[in-house]
């Protein structure tokens, strides 16, 4: 019983890794929950921005610096949902600022 729940636990933590973000790293955030689309859901980005950490709150929630469009969302995310600038873009043509 104790090997299977140790074998579970290693399972669990090798995909589960949280990242290691501090207050000022720049993150995307993930648009699966935003509303409001402007256009066609299909081709809405998956993430959106580039923003600046403000404040961690426990190692579950990350409150960012949003952007004036995005002025009206709640400024505090779950981890889950971001992923680090660098990351995100590895490999792909970064946005116009």
């Amino acid at each position: 019983m104790e090997d299977s729940f140790s074998h579970a636990k290693d399972k669990w933590e090798k995909s589960h890794a949280t990242p290691d973000f501090k207050v000022g790293d720049l993150v995307v955030v993930s648009t699966t929950n935003f509303n409001k689309v402007k256009r066609c859901k299909n081709l809405k980005d998956s993430f959106e921005g580039t923003f600046v950490i403000k404040a961690l709150h426990g190692e579950n929630s990350v409150e960012v610096e949003l952007s004036e469009e995005l002025s009206n969302k709640h400024p505090t995310f779950p981890v889950r949902l971001m992923k680090p600038h660098q990351s995100y873009y590895a490999g792909k043509i970064s946005p116009k600022e």
